[in-house]
């Protein structure tokens, strides 16, 4: 699905974040990113979103050079990114609405894609139920909690019907109850639709919850990935576990030696 090719980025050469980098990620896992602050996390979701260019070297997505925004790709934002004119309904039918504009000319829409108005604004019903903000469709963001902004931008998303989702920090400004119940949201979603997902994180447990595969980056110039099997995703109740809490204990180390690692 995803294969990074000895990927070379920085701002400017005193600031190099990854050097000759390669990793792959198979189609339908979910993998999330840890490391400590100015690593490169968000920046390497920028590179596979097509926002960042490389340096040097290539991102893959199903065999093609990402050169751009790719119309399959979601992105989930840690400020939600609604507009606070428009309510949660107009929201979410956004992304529909520019693919409407433009048509199926593979910038902006997916070469396949199929118009259906029918057929969006069942999506656009489904998704807001299945998230659980049906109830608040005719609400502005502003009238929201932050949870409920979240999942509107999930929502706004899912509609899509992306085959990769991207999220960075989606849950880092929400609090403890919430966060854990979109995870649990999350978890439900990956195991039903098979997605393939790549989330940024800075929170160790949610790293465990969320990522079947975690990667840790570190400071200086990234190389060598460091990616961790996580059998414990999706393991949200087990949180007070042995084998939960050792793995987190196991990743702090890991995340210390890489916060004192300058390359």
């Amino acid at each position: 699905m995803i294969e990074i090719r000895n990927l070379q980025f920085g701002y400017g050469e005193k600031s190099r974040l990854f050097c000759d980098f390669s990793f792959t990620v198979a189609k339908g896992e979910a993998w999330t990113v840890i490391g400590p602050s100015g690593c490169g996390k968000t920046t390497l979701l920028f590179l596979l979103a097509g926002l960042n260019k490389p340096d040097g070297g290539g991102v893959f997505i199903g065999g093609e050079k990402i050169v751009r925004p790719r119309p399959s790709t979601g992105l989930v934002l840690q400020d939600h990114g609604l507009l606070p004119w428009a309510t949660i309904i107009d929201n979410t039918r956004l992304g529909l609405r520019v693919r409407k504009l433009y048509g199926p000319d593979g910038k902006h829409s997916p070469k396949h894609l199929k118009i259906d108005a029918e057929e969006d604004e069942k999506r656009v019903d489904y998704w807001l139920r299945w998230l659980g903000i049906e109830h608040l469709k005719e609400m502005y963001p502003s009238q929201l909690s932050r949870g409920q902004r979240q999942r509107a931008a999930i929502a706004r998303t899912l509609v899509l019907e992306p085959d990769l989702m991207l999220m960075d920090e989606p849950f880092s400004a929400l609090d403890a109850p919430i966060r854990v119940e979109l995870q649990k949201v999350m978890n439900s979603f990956h195991r039903e639709s098979g997605l393939t997902s790549f989330t940024v994180t800075h929170d160790i447990e949610e790293a465990v919850v969320l990522g079947e595969k975690i990667l840790i980056l570190a400071n200086g110039c990234n190389r060598q990935p460091q990616v961790i099997d996580n059998h414990l995703s999706g393991e949200v109740d087990r949180r007070t576990s042995p084998e939960f809490i050792k793995r987190c204990e196991e990743l702090r180390e890991l995340l210390a030696q890489c916060s004192n690692d300058h390359n």
